[in-house]
């Protein structure tokens, strides 16, 4: 499971303002460091037939204006997520958008907002689980909507 998100410069700002440093360091960690992960897991994952869920979210297929960076980092995931499980059809490889959550992560993208009404991250796990433990096939899913 590859979890780990940097949101980039809080507040998001434009794409024409964005700094390309902070870009690459988004990318690096939301899209090149899961990829990095996966690369080194592959010979086991193989052998064992095994699961990847990479963690999206609503960012990589809405176009929230200011969201560019982090987005887009999240739509190329998205990218790698299903070109993974078209190359290697013995890999069960999901993408899994957990929903809106009470993180420092949400929190950093709105500093000003209280957002103690989101569910906590622990909420998602069921779902996360009922994708290791199904037979669903490869793709993008909703944790909300994991049967």
């Amino acid at each position: 499971m590859n979890n780990a998100s940097a949101l980039g410069p809080s507040p998001q700002p434009l794409l024409a303002a964005y700094p390309a440093r902070e870009l690459e360091r988004v990318y690096a960690v939301n899209t090149f460091a899961p990829l990095a992960l996966i690369q080194l897991l592959l010979p086991s994952l193989r052998k064992n037939h095994g699961t990847v869920i990479n963690v999206s979210s609503d960012a990589a297929v809405e176009p929230y204006g200011g969201w560019g960076g982090y987005g887009s980092s999240k739509a190329a995931l998205d990218q790698l997520t299903a070109i993974l499980a078209a190359e290697e059809p013995d890999l069960t490889v999901y993408a899994c958008d957990p929903g809106d959550m009470n993180t420092d992560l949400h929190q950093q993208a709105f500093p000003d907002e209280d957002i103690s009404d989101r569910p906590s991250p622990e909420t998602v796990v069921p779902a996360l689980l009922r994708l290791l433990e199904s037979d669903l096939p490869s793709g993008r899913y909703r944790a909300i909507e994991v049967p």
